[in-house]
């Protein structure tokens, strides 16, 4: 990855408690190390926790509440997994229109593992090719996405992944889908 391919960007990181460490540290220090500016946004207004596995991992401090997070401030917005994080997520009003709002503005969104059932409540799945984790598959079947057992798909700035051990071609796909902006209307080439 080049060094600064994202100079001048700013990635904004949802998470709440019990998101995959791994699917956050992991993304993250490639961002940074793309030269990006990451921020972790949270419903939570000191530190979230997270999971490595079913045993729980480190905190993190949050660095702007979901509260007082604006997403026009933001490039591009990436969405960890976890089976906590994104239940608790899609529950939370405030972090599904956030989600929208990315969409809204045909901003690219990385979602790895369980991060799609946040996808799926803000309504944004119907049509798209997307992966997950695969107890995922019928939710987002039922949601009107194409779903498929890819380790990263890529499809108009959205930009999904199945597990942990995916992350490697996750971090490629994301680095340079948040490189290029891409608008819905400027297809990017599946990575597979």
């Amino acid at each position: 990855m080049a060094t600064q391919t994202l100079s001048q960007k700013k990635v904004a990181i949802l998470v709440a408690d019990g998101f995959e460490q791994a699917e956050l540290t992991e993304p993250k220090q490639a961002l940074d190390e793309a030269g990006a500016q990451t921020h972790i946004v949270s419903p939570n207004s000191d530190t979230v926790q997270g999971w490595q596995h079913y045993d729980k991992g480190d905190n993190f401090p949050v660095d702007v509440t979901l509260d007082s997070a604006n997403p026009d401030d933001y490039d591009a917005l990436l969405l960890p997994g976890g089976v906590a994080n994104p239940d608790q997520l899609r529950m939370n009003e405030k972090a599904v229109q956030f989600i929208q709002a990315f969409f809204a503005a045909s901003k690219p969104v990385a979602a790895i593992c369980h991060a799609p059932w946040t996808l799926i409540e803000a309504d944004v799945v119907k049509g798209r090719k997307v992966t997950s984790w695969p107890s995922l598959k019928t939710d987002l079947k039922n949601a009107g996405a194409q779903w498929v057992d890819q380790e990263v798909v890529v499809d108009n700035g959205l930009i999904t992944s199945r597990r942990p051990h995916d992350i490697p071609a996750f971090n490629r796909a994301i680095v340079e889908a948040f490189a290029t902006g891409l608008q819905e209307d400027q297809p990017l080439a599946s990575v597979s």
